[in-house]
C-alpha cells in the first residue's frame, strides 16, 4: 500500500487535533498503509522561526514529505486560518514538496464560523505546493471530540460517520495512485 505522512500542526501535545490524527494513523495502518507521524511542535522553534532550511530536523521533515505518497495535514483553526506552527513548516519546505501527493486536509475548531478555513486558507497553500489530488477536507468542532485520560478518542456519531467517509476517500485515492504508478512502472 501507500506511505502516508500524518502531520499535526497543533502546538499542544494534548490537543484534540493531535489526538484525532493519531486515531486516524491507526485507522490508515489497519487499511494497510505505512503511516509516519510528524508533530510539527517537535521541530525546534529556532529552526522554524529562523527559517533554518539546513537544520537537521527541517531536513528530516523535508525528507519525510518526499518519501510519502500521501499526506494528512491536521490543524487547529486560529483566527480563521491554520496554525502559525504549520505555516512555519510549510514555508520551509521546497516550493513543490507536495507534487505527486494525495493530500487530506483536516481541521478542528471551536465554532462553525471556522468551517471554511480548509477551503479558503489551507487548500490554496497545498495547491500552490503542487498537491496532485487534495481530497475533500474535513472540519469538526472541538466539542465533538473527546479524549479520555488513557488517550482514547471518541467522536460524536455524526462527525464519526463523516470522518469515515473522508478517510475512505483518501485511502481509495492512495490506492488509485499506487495502482497507476505500478502500471506506469
Amino acid at each position: 500500500m501507500a506511505t502516508v505522512l500524518s502531520v499535526s500542526g497543533s502546538p499542544s501535545a494534548t490537543s484534540r487535533t493531535a489526538s484525532l490524527l493519531r486515531h486516524l494513523d491507526a485507522w490508515l495502518t489497519a487499511q494497510g498503509h505505512e503511516v509516519i507521524p510528524l508533530d510539527v511542535r517537535t521541530i525546534p522553534a529556532e529552526a522554524l522561526l529562523g527559517a533554518d532550511f539546513r537544520h537537521p530536523a527541517v531536513v528530516e521533515a523535508t525528507g519525510l514529505f518526499a518519501r510519502a505518497d500521501g499526506v494528512v495535514i491536521g490543524t487547529p483553526v486560529y483566527k480563521a486560518a491554520y496554525s502559525g506552527l504549520l505555516k512555519s513548516l510549510l514555508d520551509l519546505l521546497p516550493q513543490y514538496a507536495l507534487t505527486g501527493k494525495t493530500v487530506l486536509p483536516l481541521a478542528t475548531g471551536g465554532t462553525t464560523a471556522h468551517v471554511l478555513a480548509i477551503d479558503y486558507a489551507l487548500r490554496p497553500v497545498l495547491s500552490s505546493m503542487g498537491a496532485t489530488h487534495i481530497v475533500q477536507g474535513w472540519f469538526t468542532l472541538d466539542k465533538d471530540i473527546a479524549v479520555g485520560d488513557d488517550g482514547t478518542l471518541t467522536l460524536a456519531p455524526g462527525p464519526a460517520e463523516a470522518l469515515a467517509q473522508v478517510v475512505d476517500q483518501f485511502s481509495d485515492a492512495l490506492g488509485d495512485r499506487t495502482a497507476l504508478l505500478a502500471a506506469a512502472g
